[in-house]
């Protein structure tokens, strides 16, 4: 088949579109990428690239058709909004002109936000008669408002017609958690076109065994130590993290490792002064993606938090498959899909969103259980891992449903 992939975000910018981009290549199909410049998520267009130079590009053979937009930079919500609005303009503005040579049996659209994506990838689905995959891995209009990052009523109205005429163009539409199907339904997607097709882990995450001589072991404090990973952002309830690690700074070895940046950083370093946690939380900052299993592995347990929300509930956060993969244990304070997850995989501990209380009785369990214990956990999180959100199953999946898709449209034509 020959598949045109619509993503804001691509390689050399790290998100799971680029494995399966490999994925379907290495399997014999003929995929291009329709994308932006890169720049997530320092917010500067990364080295070697310019506004609006490099226009075609190549990934391991895979043809990449980039558009200009307007960079994050500082991730402001006015700055995301621009953003997200350039890449939808130029992909009507440019995309049909880069593509007008090509032909597509399927068009598959990436949508981890912003949901814009998919203006332009209707528009090329419609020039080029081909059947559009819309893969939602954040709900719209929704997660704004939970976010806190949209509070009008007018804009998230708009954006919900908006989010419904995508729904309403796209031949199938999956979703990341089954939590999802009746938010994407009630939007004004069908229910018999709408399928459950979770996240994996890249290729990087794995179970690995550090020697005791690993570097990762001089970059963390001495003893019992729970890492998080990831953005820190309003979503991950951070004061969670910080009112949890007060409950329990009386035990002195126990430690909470943050590796990872976001709007929302200074802020937890602020509050973790102010409560006198500075012997016990730990700012790493920012590690490159394929450094991340290593330092899971250096870890005693790994942590996922998000809000309590309606919205978030319907989730399964992306880290959790990251972690799943790397065989570590965990301990999270979310609640619905990603909780259920972690209890049915029994890689862990979870309790209830921001509840700082419950966290600290997880994570005090976990410090309480033996090495022997914690590695059976390590082990259940990575055999549910090769169970539930293996690459190889998910694509022969996902290719059964463009078969189909695409034999459909070839007699409906």
């Amino acid at each position: 088949m020959n598949v045109l992939i619509v993503s804001q975000y691509f390689w050399p910018e790290n998100f799971r579109i680029n494995d399966l981009a490999q994925a379907l290549s290495g399997r014999g199909h003929s995929v291009t990428v329709l994308t932006g410049m890169p720049n997530y998520p320092s917010g500067k267009v990364y080295d070697g690239y310019r506004w609006w130079t490099k226009r075609y590009d190549s990934m391991h053979g895979i043809p990449v058709v980039r558009v200009p937009l307007i960079v994050r930079r500082e991730s402001k919500a006015w700055q995301l909004a621009l953003n997200y609005i350039s890449f939808a303009l130029s992909g009507c503005l440019f995309a049909p002109w880069l593509l007008r040579k090509q032909c597509y049996d399927i068009i598959f659209v990436y949508e981890p936000s912003p949901i814009t994506v998919g203006v332009p990838a209707v528009l090329l689905s419609k020039l080029k008669r081909a059947p559009m995959f819309f893969w939602v891995q954040d709900l719209w209009p929704e997660s704004l408002q939970a976010a806190g990052a949209v509070h009008s009523q007018l804009v998230l109205g708009l954006v919900g017609k908006m989010v419904r005429w995508i729904y309403r163009h796209s031949d199938r539409v999956l979703v990341q958690s089954e939590g999802f199907v009746h938010s994407v339904v009630t939007a004004g997607a069908l229910p018999e076109r709408t399928s459950y097709f979770p996240n994996w882990a890249e290729n990087l995450y794995r179970q690995l065994s550090l020697p005791a001589d690993a570097p990762e072991y001089r970059e963390l404090p001495e003893g019992f130590c729970i890492m998080f990973a990831g953005n820190l952002g309003e979503a991950q309830s951070l004061g969670t993290i910080v009112d949890a690690a007060a409950k329990l700074q009386s035990i002195a070895d126990l430690h909470w490792v943050i590796v990872g940046d976001g709007r929302r950083m200074n802020w937890m370093r602020e509050r973790v002064a102010a409560c006198g946690l500075d012997r016990s939380v730990h700012f790493l900052g920012r590690r490159p993606s394929d450094a991340m299993p290593r330092y899971f592995a250096a870890a005693d347990a790994l942590l996922v938090t998000l809000k309590d929300d309606p919205v978030f509930a319907l989730t399964i956060p992306s880290k959790v498959q990251s972690y799943l993969a790397c065989g570590r244990p965990i301990v999270a304070a979310l609640n619905g899909e990603g909780a259920e997850v972690i209890r049915l995989s029994g890689a862990g501990i979870a309790v209830q969103a921001g509840n700082a209380a419950c966290l600290a009785d997880a994570v005090r369990a976990l410090y309480l259980k033996s090495a022997d214990e914690r590695e059976i956990m390590g082990h259940k999180a990575r055999a549910y891992f090769e169970q539930e959100f293996s690459l190889e199953m998910l694509v022969s999946r996902l290719e059964g449903w463009m078969e189909e898709t695409k034999m459909e449209a070839m007699c409906a034509s």
